[in-house]
């Protein structure tokens, strides 16, 4: 079985399209009839993401942590423990390629870093800050970029990373770094393709959100 990890903070206005693009990636035929189990984790929701995930038939928990390691270890060993070998991990500002698994899946590796491309850039960031962003951006097998919105991790290589840790972000990049650590093979790739939102207000302090709005800092 493959795990989609999703984490959910009060996303109801983008959690639709993050989850029909992942059904749409988790019936590839590709994938050659392996199920497939999409995961959201709501943490401390007060909107309607619940009601959301429950109109998809996706199956879903509920945390108090407003703590993005805490959430994604908590999908993560539910995954586990229900039989998971590999887990992707996305976020709900995001879409997913149809063939995101089949392409990381494909590499052959113990864990996958993929890319993403901005969906659209929120309303006044502006052109020297997108000059500032792509001047900086890999968009390329080989690059250097960790996501957890296109992340995807063996279930034997995650267990012996020590999974996600309760950080309020860069929880991705410990599990990476602890991974390469742990010596296993890792894929930079720009193969599964990932498409993300440029919005300002992140979920996460600290996460992507505010490197964008650091970007629009004077030089």
């Amino acid at each position: 079985m493959i795990g989609i990890l999703i984490p959910v903070h009060n996303e109801e206005a983008l959690l639709p399209e993050c989850l029909k693009a992942a059904m749409i990636a988790a019936s590839h035929p590709g994938l050659l009839g392996e199920e497939v189990q999409i995961l959201v984790v709501l943490d401390s929701c007060t909107d309607r993401s619940s009601a959301i995930a429950q109109a998809f038939g996706v199956h879903s928990l509920c945390v108090e942590a407003r703590n993005v390691g805490q959430v994604r270890g908590v999908g993560a060993r539910y995954l586990l423990n229900h039989g998971a070998r590999w887990i992707s991990c996305t976020d709900a500002d995001s879409r997913v390629a149809a063939d995101w698994l089949v392409a990381q899946l494909a590499l052959g590796v113990d864990a996958v870093c993929g890319t993403v491309t901005v969906d659209a850039w929120s309303e006044g960031f502006d052109q020297t800050a997108q000059i500032r962003y792509h001047q900086a951006y890999q968009a390329c097998d080989g690059h250097r970029h960790i996501h957890g919105a296109n992340l995807g991790v063996s279930a034997g290589a995650y267990v012996r990373a020590g999974g996600f840790e309760p950080l309020p972000c860069h929880e991705d990049v410990q599990l990476v770094r602890q991974l390469e650590r742990c010596g296993a093979t890792i894929a930079w790739s720009h193969a599964p393709q990932v498409i993300t939102s440029a919005r300002l207000d992140c979920r996460a302090q600290g996460g992507f959100g505010d490197y964008l709005k650091g970007l629009m800092q004077p030089s």
